[in-house]
């Protein structure tokens, strides 16, 4: 079906096209190169990182940081209810088990049921920033840093006798560009990982970045030289330092992954991070504001911040309505019935354990009655850059037709 105002869309404008026929047309390359060099950098200036290292996706960029950790079979990984299933995923597909936690009613990690879950077996943490909004760090830092989970931590590895503690990977795939107290996204957990899906507030195609924010044992230069290579088949130079005048040779020292990311999907990133504060995130937290002034003349619209006064500001990303009284069913018609009139609208997300592979697992939706509440009557709004206003009103002036 083709809408008439989609749900979402990539931005591909002069900018991006220009970045990728420079690829094409004048460096020679397109596999991981200067591009992706370029975006490395410009990431770790614009988040304030300390390294950053671009990958092929978010899901792999999570798996490369919980390898590097030592995270594997036996030990447990602790993440939220309401989340994508990329989440969860990381964990499983390097032979570690998924220990879920419900949410608050920002759609974020409850940290008083994450300390309750943490045992000896726990290794790492990933909060969720969900729709752009960051998750608690610093709750979640005290409990890490409490004398009771220092104790029951049983290190397995170097990295892991350093830290001393469960690894903080914050999951930021929808965060680029929000602050929490004031901080960057990127530089709020020990590692963050960023997504550049087709759908994100930057987009690369498909990619992500693993942002390093280390505690001082750690030397976060050599971190990022073992990651780049682990995520190039634990390859002791890439190919593009390869292709050096007289310096073709090469090791294998890791077993590592193939997960890099080529020059032509940088290109694309490169092009929206550049103008990103300057015009891109301004125009969406514009959609964002008009969103809440239009759907806020009805009381029955639970409305997600943009904003608090603690120093928390959202990334835009997404617009997660809530309408109270609203059953789940009848939500389902809401979209169906919108999709009909040309507009896409979505829900994000459905709770991992009513999901199959959860279920089976032995994961049960009773055990998170918080993130089944928020779900059955949560509908997300088109967001994104290009959108224009009368859009948004478009879709404002619909929905408030279901609750008149």
């Amino acid at each position: 079906m083709m809408f008439k105002i989609p749900f979402s869309q990539p931005l591909i404008d002069e900018d991006v096209v220009a970045e990728v026929l420079d690829s094409l047309l004048n460096t020679g390359w397109l596999t991981s190169g200067p591009k992706v060099q370029a975006l490395e950098a410009e990431v770790r200036e614009y988040t304030g990182a300390q390294a950053v290292v671009c990958v092929n996706s978010w899901t792999s960029g999570a798996m490369l940081a919980l390898k590097w950790f030592g995270v594997g079979p036996g030990d447990e990984v602790i993440i939220p209810a309401c989340t994508y299933a990329a989440t969860a995923l990381c964990a499983l597909n390097i032979g570690a088990s998924v220990v879920m936690v419900d949410v608050l009613d920002d759609f974020t990690l409850n940290p008083e049921q994450l300390e309750r879950a943490i045992t000896s077996r726990t290794k790492a943490i990933i909060p969720v920033d969900l729709g752009g909004w960051p998750a608690d760090y610093d709750r979640i830092s005290d409990i890490l840093g409490d004398e009771s989970v220092i104790s029951r931590f049983t290190p397995a590895t170097a990295a892991q006798e350093k830290l001393g503690r469960p690894l903080l990977l914050a999951d930021a795939a929808h965060s680029i560009g929000a602050r929490y107290k004031g901080r960057r996204s990127g530089t709020c957990a020990d590692i963050t990982v960023l997504s550049f899906h087709s759908v994100k507030n930057i987009t690369t195609g498909e990619g992500g970045a693993v942002c390093l924010q280390l505690p001082p044992v750690f030397e976060p230069q050599e971190e990022y030289r073992f990651m780049k290579l682990y995520s190039l088949n634990g390859q002791s130079k890439s190919t593009y330092e390869k292709n050096m005048p007289g310096d073709w040779r090469y090791d294998i020292v890791e077993q590592g992954l193939k997960i890099n990311m080529p020059d032509l999907s940088a290109a694309v990133g490169l092009a929206q991070l550049r103008k990103y504060d300057r015009q891109l995130l301004p125009e969406r937290y514009e959609l964002f504001r008009l969103y809440q002034e239009c759907l806020g003349v009805d009381q029955r619209m639970i409305l997600p911040q943009l904003y608090n006064e603690a120093g928390t500001v959202s990334s835009g990303h997404l617009f997660l309505l809530r309408i109270d009284g609203l059953t789940e069913p009848d939500r389902d018609t809401i979209i169906a019935d919108m999709a009909r009139g040309g507009i896409g609208l979505n829900v994000h997300y459905i709770p991992l354990p009513m999901m199959t592979l959860f279920r089976q697992l032995g994961f049960s939706m009773d055990d998170y009655p918080n993130a089944l509440r928020l779900y059955m009557n949560e509908i997300t709004l088109p967001l994104y850059n290009g959108l224009a206003p009368d859009s948004v009103r478009v879709v404002c002036d619909k929905l408030l037709q279901y609750t008149s």
